[in-house]
């Protein structure tokens, strides 16, 4: 899959004769960096975006993982996007369902990542996981299958 940057926005709202794209985004969060599962990630990252800036940021721990669950909460959240290094098929469809858009194949600092967002630079790309690969991961950690976690 070739990877192409990510256009958050489709329809700019206008506030005072100004066009604003305003965006609430969930990140996968494991010590700072973007978590390779999503689902089992000790954390997100939740940022508010506002026009071309981000206009607030806090980190909520995750409530836990099982099917269908993270996509009601984060939709509950007001979330509009959620960004990940990697998802099943299940849960993508399962955001799809509420209204979420998923971009995964994104590693890298939680830091870096919101300067991307911000700037329009962040790239998307293959989902870092394998199915199953999730076990053992992040709140259930007791080994992790990626290079850069080991």
């Amino acid at each position: 899959m070739s990877r192409t940057a990510l256009r958050l926005w489709k329809k700019p709202r206008k506030k005072n004769n100004k066009e604003e794209k305003n965006m609430r985004i969930a990140i996968s969060t494991d010590g700072g960096t973007v978590s390779a599962h999503f689902g089992r990630c000790p954390s997100f990252t939740i940022i508010d975006v506002e026009g071309d800036k981000v206009a607030r940021r806090e980190e909520i721990a995750n409530p836990g993982h099982h099917p269908g669950f993270l996509p009601q909460f984060l939709h509950e959240k007001e979330v509009s996007c959620i960004i990940a290094g990697g998802m099943g098929q299940r849960a993508v469809q399962l955001f799809a369902q509420q209204g979420i858009k998923v971009v995964v194949g994104v590693s890298g600092t939680i830091d870096d990542v919101v300067n991307k967002i911000a700037d329009g630079s962040l790239e998307g790309g293959e989902s870092l996981c394998k199915p199953g690969a999730g076990k053992g991961y992040g709140l259930d950690k007791t080994e992790c299958d990626h290079p850069e976690h080991e």
